[in-house]
């Protein structure tokens, strides 16, 4: 009995080692299966991490240029901005220089209106200076500089030598220069003595100083004698320190020893007249 019990055992317990290979088998292929599908599993998980990696890199990328492009138009925009302001106020700039220079022109065009009609009228002067004294006359010049009329008489007509007493000749010349002077009251003479470099000392004179003053005041005594308006006159003393030429031979130092009428407008009214000018300009541009 006990042996067949045993042997029933033995068969159960073969019986049963039987079944769980077989198991054992299909649950080691399962497991297998199960692990290679891991293992596959985990591949395409790496690299669906190694994608998402590369992604976000690249994401991380185009973002940044994004925000470059963002920053690049913000400054396109601001200095879009700053050059319409730089070219709006450029273009201001640029009117009021335009209309500056148009002031400025019509301006120059005024004064030089003021001096043409100056120019006219010191060529009128000269013209009559002319008639009245006579070209002719070799001891007698006549002549514009910079404007101003220049009457240049020789003192061997004005004086005797050595005198300062006007002779009866030159009261004649003299008396046709008040002619001209007279006719123009709005403007000024100034006669200048002009003397050689020979020293000159007869009391109560000193020098050349005092000779070439005393001729002057004796002209414009008989200038106001010949009812020349006192307040026009102006006297002047050169001394021998302006010759027309050098002090070298008895010729030369004849034509230094000279008297110099000059004749022009009077300085307070021509600037006057700019002013008013000026004046008229501005009232224009108002």
């Amino acid at each position: 009995m006990r042996k067949i019990i045993s042997l029933s055992v033995l068969a159960l317990i073969l019986l049963n080692s039987c079944v769980s290979k077989k198991e054992y088998a299909a649950l080691e292929a399962k497991q297998k299966e199960t692990q290679d599908l891991l293992n596959s599993a985990t591949v395409k998980l790496n690299a669906c991490l190694s994608d998402k990696a590369a992604a976000a890199a690249q994401v991380q990328t185009l973002q940044d240029r994004i925000n470059d492009l963002k920053s690049s138009n913000e400054n396109l925009i601001q200095s879009n901005k700053d050059l319409t302001v730089l070219t709006t106020k450029g273009a201001s700039n640029v009117e009021k220089t335009l209309e500056s220079l148009k002031e400025k022109e019509l301006k120059i065009d005024r004064l030089q209106d003021a001096l043409t009609k100056k120019d006219s009228v010191m060529l009128a002067l000269v013209t009559s200076l002319k008639k009245e004294v006579g070209i002719n006359d070799p001891d007698i010049e006549i002549n514009v500089e910079k404007g101003v009329v220049f009457i240049s008489i020789a003192d061997k007509l004005l004086f005797k030598s050595g005198s300062y007493v006007v002779t009866d000749k030159a009261k004649e010349v003299l008396a046709k220069v008040a002619k001209v002077i007279n006719s123009k009251p709005d403007f000024e003479a100034m006669v200048e003595g002009h003397t050689d470099n020979v020293p000159y000392s007869k009391p109560p004179l000193l020098d050349n100083w005092d000779l070439s003053v005393k001729r002057s005041t004796s002209v414009v005594r008989v200038l106001q004698e010949l009812n020349v308006n006192p307040a026009q006159l102006i006297a002047a003393g050169r001394a021998d320190y302006v010759p027309l030429v050098a002090n070298d031979t008895a010729e030369n130092r004849a034509r230094n020893r000279r008297t110099r009428i000059v004749v022009m407008p009077k300085i307070d009214q021509f600037y006057d007249m700019i002013e008013k000018e000026m004046k008229n300009l501005e009232a224009a541009g108002n």
